[in-house]
């Protein structure tokens, strides 16, 4: 738990023009006026900076080698693997990672002596996103043994003979398969199998074959394939697509496992449940397969005739002679996500992404679990995704926790929350949130007593929710989801009178993501856009009670929106290309365009606050004129250290939320009237 007093954070006591002029947020190198330092009119900015936004050992993987399970972290810089040995309930090393935010995959060779990592990045270069540790000296760092074309590596298999094989995706092209000789360190492309994928998440090899899984988990529909398993033979350099059919339909193969001669594969479920197979290794066109529970299958590991995984909500186990699945019993807290399953001593090992170990007795249920952060795991600010604000708490999101912090006292609770919560809103005092992935809207009040809970469910598939605004007039809380496997999303509506929700499948089409809702005398205005930045940007006016399309106009002008405000009678939308459009609300018509590529391009946010609407993107906040429209910065190079694109909100007060960094930060301006 973090503390913080922010009584003696007022606004940064520093000397010298130059210290004030940071203090009030003005951009490097602007001119500073007498009265903007001595706060005469016009009402200087002012930021205060709140501190760590969400803090916490966030995690991606997990893998037992011997005694020592070795966790990669997720959202923290550095990135970094520490190790947790099993008997002790200890962490006795850690290593950083020199590239990357988030590891989702660990791998062993056969000696357990190395360890090889992958991480996630933000962009694709020439920077290494393979690496690997000697876990024979815990003390030495991990070294980079260099890069793959994709962008991110998602799995990695190492096969008996100690060739790594590499999968991930993440850049315009479809993903390959990789391998790495750690005989002349080289690493090589095998292929691309599918050129329609978008995504690889699975592999397993054997010295003869490596089985390669891939999809469209993320940017499906529009033509993108759906689940794909290709057997590569090393010796003819072919490759043969050997997905079982009934997996064909999904959007993507989950996961991958060796157990004895088989080769345990998983399908992501989307608008069916994940489906398990056992496919004989010597022949992968002989399998058998059965229905999961849940919408996710990953992690494999095996007890005798049991494999385990782990699904959305716990541990799933898979009889090999049965062919049946069954729940594991378990006594414990709630798992949240799952990030690594491993087996030892007739106990199944579940890495959280709570932030625990938890040693399970897959016969009866009993549980022991270890907190990471007490057994000596770092904890640090991680980037973030929502942030919301009023009744005098701001709630940020993280990875499987919000933070929940008080503005009298700074205290900072982290509230364990499954998934992520990619926006959320304050109404009366309770915060209603979207969480990812599929798990609906969630909702807290601090005055009750009761832990966060989810209050209405959605289809799964209708799987990211990427804004939350409120209907004051019908006085209902109102999302914008999309749905990354099947393309195209929905509006949910949350009435928290009643409990009643509802649900409006594609108001836009089916191929249109929505990503954004604005709300104004009762009507609902969508913004939408296709995967890429290019495209139809279509605002939807919607009647949130009926159900109903109300008018709609292509506002975008080649671009999908990021965001939508309402003011007055204005609807304002900035797309991704960094464009700003205004649409006149009552005459239904786009009355104003400019470019605004200075302060924003890609994802960002708007808030309407203090009669203007205000603005966040990856490094700028800024606000328009109410009257001309014109864009003016409030706070450059501000450079939020977000996960999942840029957000702002604003309390009863009229202080404006956002990140500057790691560090959560309070805006005070005042825009002319």
């Amino acid at each position: 738990m973090e503390k913080s007093n922010i009584s003696r954070r007022s606004v940064l006591q520093v000397g010298g023009a130059a210290s004030l002029a940071a203090a009030f947020g003005l951009a490097a190198g602007q001119p500073a006026s007498a009265s903007t330092l001595l706060g005469s009119k016009p009402q200087a900015t002012e930021i205060l900076d709140l501190g760590p936004a969400v803090v916490q050992f966030s995690l991606m993987s997990g893998l037992l080698v011997g005694d020592v399970l070795y966790i990669g972290s997720r959202n923290l810089d550095p990135v970094r693997i520490i190790a947790f040995h099993v008997p002790t309930g200890k962490v006795i090393g850690q290593t950083e990672i020199s590239n990357g935010h988030s590891i989702q995959t660990l791998a062993a060779d056969a000696s357990g002596r190395y360890l090889y990592a992958g991480v996630l990045q933000k962009s694709t270069g020439v920077l290494p996103n393979l690496f690997r540790w000697d876990l024979n000296s815990l003390g030495t760092k991990a070294t980079a043994i260099g890069y793959i074309g994709d962008r991110d590596v998602r799995d990695l298999s190492v096969a008996p003979n100690g060739r790594l094989y590499i999968v991930g995706g993440g850049s315009p092209t479809a993903p390959a398969l990789w391998e790495f000789d750690p005989a002349n360190g080289q690493i090589t492309s095998l292929g691309i199998p599918d050129a329609g994928a978008t995504l690889a998440r699975a592999v397993a090899a054997t010295d003869s074959t490596i089985f390669f899984g891939a999809g469209s988990t993320l940017n499906g529909g529009s033509g993108a394939s759906r689940a794909c398993l290709f057997a590569y033979d090393r010796a003819a350099k072919t490759f043969t697509n050997v997905t079982p059919a009934e997996m064909l339909k999904d959007p993507s193969i989950r996961d991958l496992g060796i157990v004895g001669d088989k080769l345990m594969v998983s399908s992501a479920g989307s608008l069916e449940n994940s489906k398990i197979a056992a496919v004989s290794l010597s022949n992968p066109k002989t399998y058998v397969q059965t229905l999961s529970e849940g919408k996710t299958a990953k992690n494999f590991a095996a007890i005798g005739d049991k494999v385990y995984f782990a699904n959305e909500t716990g541990l799933i186990a898979y009889s090999l002679s049965a062919n049946a699945i069954s729940a594991v019993p378990y006594q414990g807290p709630s798992l949240g996500e799952i990030w690594g399953v491993d087996t030892k001593g007739g106990k199944v090992l579940v890495t959280s992404g709570y932030g625990f170990v938890a040693e399970i007795d897959p016969a009866t249920g009993s549980t022991k679990t270890t907190d990471l952060g007490e057994a000596g795991a770092p904890s640090d600010p991680q980037s973030v995704m929502g942030i919301a604000a009023g009744a005098g708490y701001v709630y940020v999101g993280g990875n499987g926790v919000i933070a929940r912090r008080s503005l009298r006292t700074g205290q900072v609770n982290n509230m364990s929350a499954p998934g992520e919560a990619k926006d959320a809103i304050v109404v009366d005092g309770a915060l209603y949130t979207g969480q990812y992935s599929g798990q609906g809207i969630w909702s807290y009040d601090p005055r009750n007593g009761k832990p966060i809970t989810q209050v209405a469910d959605f289809p799964k598939e209708q799987n990211r929710p990427l804004d939350v605004c409120w209907d004051e007039t019908n006085k209902l809380v109102l999302v914008a989801a999309q749905a990354d496997t099947e393309g195209g999303g929905s509006l949910w509506t949350y009435d928290p009178r009643t409990g009643k929700k509802g649900f409006f499948l594609n108001p836009i089409d089916n191929v249109q993501l929505l990503r954004a809702v604005a709300s104004r005398d009762g009507v609902a205005y969508l913004g939408g856009g296709n995967p890429n930045l290019d495209g139809a940007g279509t605002v939807v006016a919607f009647n949130p009670v009926a159900g109903k399309e109300l008018w709609r106009l292509d506002a975008g002008e080649g671009a999908g929106i990021a965001a939508l405000a309402v003011q007055g009678k204005y609807l304002y939308g900035v797309t991704r290309k960094g464009g700003l459009f205004v649409i006149d609300l009552p005459k239904r018509k786009v009355v104003h365009r400019s470019d605004i590529t200075s302060v924003s391009y890609g994802f960002a946010a708007l808030v309407t606050n203090r009669g203007a609407v205000y603005g966040v993107s990856n490094t700028h906040v800024f606000r328009f004129d109410p009257k001309t429209f014109e864009v003016a910065t409030v706070v450059a190079d501000i450079d939020g250290a977000w996960y999942s694109g840029s957000h702002i909100n604003n309390d009863e007060d009229g202080y404006l939320y956002t990140m500057r960094g790691r560090n959560l930060v309070r805006i005070n301006d005042h825009p002319r009237r």
